[in-house]
């Protein structure tokens, strides 16, 4: 009995020690409404004292919604994002400024060129003062004279907040070429572009890892041999590590016994640069991804029929999508390459 009343005890000074110290007890929540969550995300992690960032749906009566049901626009549901951060490294009024650099609030009917309730824009509040600071900052933005049009982003008392599905999650990471082509489509990447001119650049070395970041942006070489994909045998496609554009496929990869990565082509000749580079003290041809600009490697005349070329290429250079996942991962019209 002692035993167990000590454990008690220590379980309990262990507990108020962690909460005198504000670990994972002084965060708060934030959640905002902007159109598409995939657009949603990336700005807010992006921010020195947040946290995390989950893609959602809230707003509406359906319990435990799926994106096909919120879709239709009947649950009620917006999309949005839960952002949760620490009050002592970001304030809320910072979260709200971010907030209005990704949207246009004065569009009713939706976000770009998503149309529908659920996909207006709204701020959600979790108590009096969150919903006081969204007040000002919204008044703050309509005196500005930034819009002509009236700022129609409501701001509503939050409720249920339901996480969307896992492969919503990081959209922009996870599938960088597609989010790219869908933010740019939708008309959202040259609104922000044309009505925020102080927009930042991504900062790549806090996404590469070192040796992607060497080998991209620096032109660098990986050792042959120690690298992910020089014998990956598995069907799919390579695309830009940076970007996502697209590049190579698994049906032309070949082992050319360097140890690298070795293609007899691109998927499209259109997306690679080829120019001369005479680095090293030698004459070679260097590849380089057409929308990244990113160093790939090189192009030797001495591949197999029937080009008789040999893309060797770096794996830090490249992200592999496996063929069963193609669809998954926004790529669903490349599955053609592999049903002929």
């Amino acid at each position: 009995m002692k035993k167990l009343m000590a454990i008690t005890v220590i379980l309990i000074m262990t507990a108020a020690f962690i909460s005198a110290k504000g670990v994972n007890t002084m965060n708060k929540t934030a959640i905002f409404a902007g159109g598409c969550f995939w657009c949603m995300e990336g700005p807010f992690e992006a921010e020195k004292g947040v946290i995390d960032v989950r893609a959602g749906y809230t707003g509406g009566s359906t319990k435990n919604p799926s994106y096909e049901e919120v879709s239709t626009g009947s649950t009620g549901h917006v999309e949005a994002i839960k952002v949760v951060y620490d009050p002592k490294k970001v304030s809320y009024e910072r979260l709200l400024e971010i907030f209005w650099h990704q949207i246009d609030p004065t569009d009713a009917k939706g976000q770009f060129a998503d149309k529908g309730s659920q996909y207006v824009t709204a701020v959600f509040y979790l108590d009096e003062e969150q919903k006081k600071a969204a007040e000002k900052s919204k008044a703050e933005l309509e005196k500005s004279g930034m819009f002509k049009k009236p700022i129609v982003t409501s701001i509503r008392e939050a409720s249920e907040f339901y996480d969307a599905e896992e492969y919503h999650q990081d959209y922009y990471k996870t599938n960088p070429f597609h989010y790219g082509m869908y933010k740019k489509g939708s008309g959202r990447e040259a609104f922000l572009k044309n009505t925020w001119k102080d927009e930042k650049k991504p900062d790549l070395k806090k996404s590469l890892t070192a040796i992607q970041y060497k080998v991209t942006q620096e032109c660098g070489t990986e050792p042959p041999f120690k690298n992910e994909y020089w014998d990956n045998h598995k069907e799919g496609i390579y695309v830009d590590v940076v970007t996502g554009e697209p590049l190579f496929s698994s049906l032309d990869k070949y082992d050319s016994g360097t140890g690298w990565p070795s293609f007899t082509k691109p998927i499209d000749k259109a997306s690679v640069i080829e120019k001369e580079d005479k680095s090293d003290f030698m004459t070679r041809v260097e590849v380089k991804s057409k929308k990244g600009n990113s160093h790939l490697g090189h192009v030797f005349e001495d591949g197999p029929k029937p080009t008789g070329q040999r893309y060797c290429i770096n794996s830090a250079a490249l992200r592999f999508i496996p063929k069963e996942d193609l669809y998954k991962e926004g790529y669903g019209e490349y599955i053609k390459l592999f049903n002929q």
